[in-house]
C-alpha cells in the first residue's frame, strides 16, 4: 500500500497533467461508458454518437498535445500514452460492433448532436470556445420524402375500384403540401435527449405503471352497438379519444381487447377513412371485428394487387407483406387514422416493412387537416431485446423524430424545468413520454375474474441415438467456440500468455466471449441449415422433441378437452399432425402458407366444433392476434427465440372470454442448450415488467437470446458454467 505522502505526490502529478490536458479525464470516463454499452449489447444511437464524438476529440487532442512547446516532453508522452489508452478502448469497442469503424472516418461527427456534445465537453473542461462554436442549429429541414420510393415505384398497383372512387370526386384535390412552420428554441435544444428518454424507461424511473392518466368511466355505455358492451378499462381508454387525444401506443397485455378499442376508437374519433396494417393471420378477424363494434361502418380486406376491394369502404385492412404495392393509391385518398396492429413487427428500421409504415404514416398526418389524425400502435409486447424498440413506434407515432423528440414531447420536457443532468429528470421524461399517449394495463389489474396463467415445465430426456448426437453436436459447437477464443488470447503475445494461465483458474475474458460469439451467430446466419450451428442444433432438438410433445398433447386432449400445439417448424408440425391423426385425434392447421379464409375457418373449427380436439400452430404464424380461447391448455413443442413470441403465444388462449384457468406445458429437452434458452427467455421477462410496469425488476443483459446462448456454450467448454 502506498503512504499518504507518495499518495498526495500522484495526486499532485495527475493534477498537474490533468490541468496541462484537462480533456483526457473527461475522454476517459466517456469512453467507459460506452464501452460498459457495449459490454451489454446496448450500444444504441446515443452512444454511437459518443463514440464518434470520442475519437473525433482524441484526434484534436493528441494535434494540440504534440504542437504545444509549453508541454514538457516527459508530460507531453504521459499525455500521448493516455490518449492512446482511450483509442485503445475505442479499438476495442469497434472489434465488438464492427458498424462502429465507419464512425471513426475523420469528420464524421458533423449531426448537429454531434456538435452539441463535443462542444458540452469541451465546456466542462474549461476551453473557451469562439461564439460560432457555442450556438450550433439543426440541420434545416428537407421537403418531405416520397410515400414511393424509386424502388417500389415499379410495383405499384390501382385496383379499378380506386380509380372509380377517385373519378366519383368532382371536386379539386385539395392542397395538402405540409406548410412550414418556425418553432421558437427551447431551453433543452442544446441537449441530446434520446439516450436519457431511452434510460427513463429501462431503469423504470419513478416505478410506476407506464400509462396516462384517463379519463373516469363514464355512467353510460354509449359508444357499444345493441347486444354488445365495453369492460372498464375499454371506456376509459374511449372517453381519452372523446376528450381529443389521437395517438396512442396501445400496450395492454395481450387477451384485453386493444382491436375492439382501436375499432371503437375510430368511431369516436370520426377517423374515416381508416387504415388498418396488421400481420396476415388476423386480416378477416379485423373486418369481424370492424363488423361487430361498428355495423353502420364497411371494412374491405386488401388481398394481392387489391382487384376486388371495396374503394368506397370507411376501413382499409392490409397486411404488412403487400403494403409496398398499395403506397400510392393509399397515401392519395385522404386516410384520417392508421392503425398498426403487433406494431414490434415494425421495430427494425432498416426493414422496408417499417420504412413503408413510417412513410405513410408521416404522409397521414401531413394530410389530416390539423396535423392531427388518430394514429394507434397496438402492441402487448412492444420490447423484444433493449429499451431502444420503442424507437420505430414513437416514430410512427409522431412523438419523435429518431434524433430528438417532437415538438410536443420538447414542450413538455422543458416544461419539467429539468436537463438530463439532474437526477429527477428521468421519472420526470418517462412521465411525459407516457402523458403523450402510452395506455398499458395489466390482465391482474383490469380484468380480475379472468383465470390465472401458469407455465409449466417438462423436462424430457433424449435417450436414443439422436438425442446423443444432439449433446455431442453441442459439446463439439463449444470446442470450435473455444478454439476461436484460445487463438484469440494467444495471438496476444504475453498478456496472451498471462490469460491463459489465469484461465486455469476459472477467469474469462468476457469481451473476447463476446466476440466470438457475435462472430459465430453471424455465420450462423449467414449459413442458413448448412453445418452446425446454434441454428440447425435448435432445430434439431425440435424434430428430436416432436413425437414426445405430440404424445403429451395426445394424452392432454384425452384428459381436459381442447389443446392449442405451438411449433416453429413445418417438420415438427408434420410429425405432430400424423401423431394425432394416428391416435384418432381430429385436429386443424394454422400455418402461414395458409390462404386468409382457410386460416379462419380453421380458427372457427376449432372455437365452435366439439369434435376438433387440437390446434396445431406456427409459432410464427398464428402466435399474434388469434383467439383460441376455447381450450385452456397450451404445449409449447419448441421454444421461441423471444419472450414476447412465447407470451404472444399463450394469449391466444389466456383473454378475455376464457373462464377456465390457463396452463402452457413447455417441453423442454433435459442436459441440452433447450434448457438454457428456457432460462434466457424468462430472463427476457424482466425488461418489459421494469420498463413498462415499473416493477423492481433486476436488470440483464439485452443481447438476443441466441447471443446469449451461444455465450454460454462458450463459457461452459471453457470451463466457466
Amino acid at each position: 500500500m502506498p503512504t499518504t505522502a507518495t499518495a498526495a505526490t500522484r495526486r499532485r502529478k495527475t493534477s498537474r497533467r490533468d490541468d496541462e490536458a484537462p480533456l483526457i479525464p473527461i475522454l476517459a470516463r466517456k469512453v467507459r461508458e460506452v464501452e460498459a454499452k457495449a459490454q451489454r449489447g446496448k450500444l444504441g444511437p446515443t452512444n454511437r454518437v459518443k463514440f464518434q464524438v470520442i475519437a473525433f476529440l482524441v484526434r484534436e487532442e493528441r494535434a494540440r498535445v504534440k504542437a504545444d512547446a509549453e508541454i514538457a516532453d516527459s508530460a507531453r508522452a504521459e499525455l500521448l500514452k493516455r490518449l492512446d489508452g482511450v483509442a485503445t478502448i475505442l479499438a476495442k469497442t469497434a472489434a465488438r460492433d464492427t458498424s462502429l469503424i465507419q464512425l471513426l472516418e475523420v469528420d464524421s461527427a458533423t449531426s448537429p448532436v454531434a456538435k452539441r456534445m463535443r462542444r458540452d465537453w469541451l465546456l466542462e473542461s474549461g476551453a473557451e470556445l469562439a461564439p460560432e462554436e457555442l450556438i450550433i442549429t439543426d440541420i434545416a429541414p428537407v421537403a418531405q420524402a416520397p410515400v414511393v420510393s424509386a424502388a417500389a415505384a415499379e410495383r405499384q398497383v390501382t385496383p379499378p375500384s380506386v380509380e372509380a372512387r377517385q373519378l366519383a370526386n368532382p371536386f379539386l384535390a385539395p392542397d395538402l403540401t405540409p406548410r412550414q412552420s418556425s418553432t421558437p428554441r427551447r431551453r433543452l435544444d442544446g441537449w441530446e435527449l434520446m439516450g436519457p428518454l431511452y434510460k427513463a424507461f429501462e431503469t423504470g424511473a419513478g416505478g410506476a405503471s407506464a400509462t396516462m392518466d384517463l379519463p373516469p368511466t363514464p355512467e353510460f355505455d354509449h359508444v357499444s352497438p345493441k347486444g354488445l358492451e365495453v369492460m372498464v378499462h375499454q371506456s376509459r381508454f374511449l372517453e381519452a379519444v372523446k376528450a381529443g387525444h389521437r395517438s396512442f401506443l396501445l400496450a395492454d397485455e395481450p387477451g384485453l381487447g386493444k382491436t375492439a378499442q382501436s375499432v371503437l376508437a375510430a368511431s369516436v374519433a370520426g377517423a374515416y377513412p381508416l387504415l388498418v396494417v396488421v400481420p396476415n393471420v388476423v386480416k378477416m378477424n379485423w373486418a369481424r371485428e370492424v363488423e361487430r363494434w361498428t355495423p353502420q361502418r364497411r371494412a374491405t380486406v386488401i388481398q394481392g394487387d387489391g382487384t376486388d376491394i371495396d374503394a368506397f369502404a370507411d376501413v382499409f385492412i392490409v397486411n404488412y407483406e403487400i403494403l409496398d404495392r398499395h403506397l400510392s393509391w393509399l397515401g392519395s385518398i385522404g386516410l384520417r387514422g392508421m392503425v398498426v396492429d403487433e406494431a414490434h413487427f415494425i421495430k427494425n428500421l432498416t426493414s422496408q416493412r417499417s420504412q413503408n409504415v413510417l412513410a405513410l404514416a408521416s404522409r397521414v398526418r401531413a394530410q389530416t387537416p390539423g396535423g392531427n389524425p388518430l394514429m394507434l400502435a397496438l402492441t402487448g409486447t412492444p420490447l423484444i431485446n433493449d429499451v431502444e424498440d420503442f424507437d420505430a413506434i414513437w416514430r410512427f407515432l409522431g412523438w419523435t423524430t429518431g434524433d430528438k423528440p417532437g415538438s410536443e414531447l420538447m414542450e413538455k420536457l422543458d416544461a419539467t424545468g429539468l436537463t438530463p443532468a439532474d437526477k429527477a429528470f428521468y421519472a420526470e421524461a418517462r412521465d411525459a413520454v407516457i402523458s403523450m399517449g402510452i395506455v398499458r394495463r395489466k390482465k391482474k389489474d383490469v380484468a380480475a375474474d379472468l383465470p390465472d396463467k401458469l407455465i409449466a415445465d417438462l423436462p424430457v430426456q433424449l435417450d436414443d441415438e439422436y438425442g446423443r448426437s444432439i449433446r455431442q453436436a453441442e459439446r463439439e459447437l463449444g470446442e470450435r467456440l473455444a478454439a476461436k477464443y484460445r487463438r484469440i488470447i494467444q495471438s496476444r503475445g504475453d498478456r496472451g500468455d498471462q490469460r491463459s494461465l489465469s484461465l486455469s483458474r476459472g477467469e474469462i475474458d468476457e469481451d473476447i466471449v463476446r466476440l466470438v460469439a457475435t462472430g459465430e451467430l453471424e455465420e450462423s446466419k449467414a449459413a442458413g441449415t448448412g453445418g452446425d450451428n446454434v441454428f440447425t442444433m435448435v432445430r434439431k432438438i425440435g424434430q428430436a422433441k416432436a413425437q414426445l410433445a405430440a404424445d403429451y398433447a395426445a394424452q392432454l386432449q384425452r384428459s381436459v378437452g381442447k389443446v392449442v400445439f405451438f411449433a416453429k417448424h413445418i417438420d415438427v408440425m408434420d410429425q405432430a399432425e400424423a401423431h394425432f391423426a394416428a391416435s384418432g385425434i381430429r385436429y386443424v392447421s394454422i400455418r402461414g402458407d395458409q390462404t386468409t379464409p382457410a386460416r379462419q375457418q380453421a380458427i372457427d373449427d376449432f372455437n365452435d366444433d366439439e369434435g376438433v380436439g387440437i390446434a396445431v400452430c406456427s409459432l410464427t404464424a398464428a402466435g399474434v392476434g388469434l383467439n383460441l380461447q376455447a381450450a385452456s391448455n397450451v404445449v409449447l413443442a419448441e421454444l421461441s427465440w423471444t419472450a414476447a413470441e412465447q407470451t404472444q403465444a399463450i394469449d391466444r388462449v389466456h383473454r378475455i372470454g376464457q373462464d377456465e384457468p390457463v396452463t402452457a406445458w413447455r417441453i423442454i429437452a433435459a442436459h441440452t442448450i433447450d434448457t438454457k434458452i428456457a432460462e434466457l427467455i424468462d430472463q427476457k421477462q424482466g425488461l418489459a415488467a421494469r420498463a413498462l410496469d415499473g416493477e423492481a425488476v433486476a436488470e440483464t443483459a439485452s443481447e438476443s437470446v441466441q447471443l446469449a446462448a451461444l455465450m454460454h456454450l462458450l463459457r461452459q467448454a471453457l470451463g466457466g458454467e
